[in-house]
């Protein structure tokens, strides 16, 4: 039986698209890209508020909660957001994109 996590589905060697969290390993350190909403109605999220914060989807690089990237290194979650930096940064105006550690954000622990 292997240990290793098995993908809904993988988009090259380090990156897993999350539909379900259960589907991730325990004890597995996991970044993702996340943004937080700049301001009430916010043209990335209309009925966001200020403060919201949002993983970005993979497919269509908006902020959201579903279908969001996840990697097993912050260098690698680093090159994702560089590579779709231009398509984030036009649906998710105004907002700076980080690599967080999805546990910690998960349970509100970071600081964006």
């Amino acid at each position: 039986m292997s240990d290793d996590p098995v993908p809904l589905r993988v988009q090259g060697p380090a990156m897993q698209i999350v539909h379900d969290i259960g589907s991730l390993r325990a004890g597995t350190v996991y970044w993702a890209p996340a943004v937080e909403a700049p301001e009430r109605g916010w043209a990335g999220l209309p009925n966001s508020h200020r403060g919201s914060r949002y993983l970005i989807d993979a497919e269509t690089l908006r902020p959201g909660h579903d279908g969001f990237p996840v990697f097993l290194s912050r260098a690698d979650c680093l090159r994702w957001i560089m590579a779709q930096q231009r398509a984030i940064a036009e649906s998710a105006p105004g907002a700076h994109i980080h690599a967080v550690r999805l546990d910690s954000w998960m349970l509100g622990l970071d600081a964006l």
